[in-house]
């Protein structure tokens, strides 16, 4: 939640179209972030705007109180109403994901009477300069490809295509996915079309990035939720901290084996991988005993497995050559649990890992699958976030 009332937050000055009739230099057009007396207008703007896929009052109140959100909206006088009341012309809604460089263009309006005076464009400047203020790099939205004006518009900006969802909204048109790079030129970006695969339980993370892997390299390969678990019950470490328990990787890479894959497994540590994560003696003795059948299996199928770590240039180096990396990694520094999560490496750049989340819950509708693919995370931050434990534990399965 955030601390510091957003009324107090001071509001930012736009320079208005010249040609403008709302806004005059006695009467600019100021940006400002929503506070919650804004819901009852931005609720009547939304009306206007959009004929499906309408944002509702919870969604607005949510957006505004969130830290993880960024509502800002556009305002003047000259068109308000008599007693003075400012007159809303427009609003843009942005999503940060906690622990990655990336943002969401989640949503933006502008008020019929406000069109062709600039008010959008002053809404995504100061969107990228909030993005850039809190530390993110790429901004992402994604538009009807039915909309022309605004596809013209985001390419005015520096946004560009880089993908596209069929039947995307309710009226069934398609969704362009277009991003814009927030710091300077773009970097050189390497990535592989690796196709999205959600997890279908909370403890099969291991078994989804695996999916999508063998999707990658294997194309045809049938991807079921009784594969998900034929996958989680080959590669369990049967007791976790809480619930059941995660993924090995040498699990995974013999699992990925019986599927027609060549497996390595780099890891930090040579001991037998969780147990500090359980306190009870027999979880212990079971984990133990899991690991050195895991680590007596490989010995057998021939499957490398290397007692170091990957820095990041042996990492893209082995992405550069084919591999696609499966890394377990801290979530704490996105949701502040302590768990252990598989994710896929999809590309990189100078500045930047992306990854593919296969974790996605819509309990609010503030994220989407797409939030989840080529995600983001700074070449530091990944440092950090890819040592799990208090042993520090990196793991990495390259797959090709």
């Amino acid at each position: 939640m955030k601390t510091i009332s957003q009324a107090h937050k001071p509001a930012l000055s736009v320079t208005p179209d010249p040609n403008s009739t709302l806004a005059s230099p006695d009467q600019p057009m100021t940006i400002r972030p929503a506070i919650l007396a804004d819901v009852a207008a931005l609720l009547q703007l939304e009306t206007q705007a959009f004929n499906c896929d309408r944002l509702n009052r919870r969604s607005f109140r949510h957006a505004i109180t969130s830290s993880a959100s960024e509502l800002i909206i556009a305002e003047t006088h000259t068109a308000g109403n008599d007693n003075g009341t400012p007159a809303l012309l427009g609003y843009a809604l942005m999503h940060l994901r906690h622990g990655t460089s990336l943002t969401r263009l989640y949503s933006i309006a502008v008020a019929n009477q406000a069109r062709n005076l600039g008010v959008g464009q002053a809404l995504i400047h100061n969107c990228e300069d909030i993005a850039i203020s809190r530390g993110r790099r790429i901004l992402r939205l994604e538009v009807s490809d039915a909309n022309s004006q605004a596809i013209g518009l985001y390419k005015k900006l520096g946004y560009r295509v880089f993908g596209q969802y069929n039947d995307y909204y309710e009226d069934h048109t398609n969704a362009i996915r277009m991003q814009k790079r927030l710091h300077g030129a773009a970097p050189a970006h390497t990535s592989r079309l690796v196709p999205w695969v959600a997890q279908g339980t909370p403890f099969t993370c291991g078994p989804a990035s695996l999916q999508m892997a063998l999707r990658a390299l294997q194309p045809y390969y049938p991807v079921t939720p009784e594969d998900e678990l034929d996958i989680w019950r080959e590669a369990t470490t049967i007791f976790m901290t809480s619930g059941h328990g995660g993924c090995h990787p040498m699990g995974l890479a013999l699992a990925a084996k019986k599927r027609g894959l060549d497996a390595q497994v780099y890891l930090s540590d040579a001991n037998p991988l969780f147990v500090d994560g359980v306190r009870d003696i027999l979880k212990k003795e079971v984990i133990t005993r899991v690991h050195e059948s895991f680590t007596r299996q490989c010995t057998e199928q021939a499957i490398p497995v290397t007692y170091s770590t990957l820095s990041l240039k042996e990492l893209t180096a082995a992405f550069d050559d084919g591999a696609l990396p499966l890394i377990l990694i801290s979530t704490y520094r996105m949701d502040q649990s302590k768990s252990p999560h598989w994710v896929v490496m999809s590309g990189y750049d100078a500045h930047c890992i992306f990854v593919h989340d296969p974790y996605f819950i819509q309990e609010d509708g503030s994220e989407s699958p797409m939030d989840c693919q080529y995600l983001p995370i700074a070449n530091e931050e990944f440092e950090k976030m890819s040592r799990f434990g208090r042993t520090r534990l990196q793991a990495t399965v390259l797959l090709s």
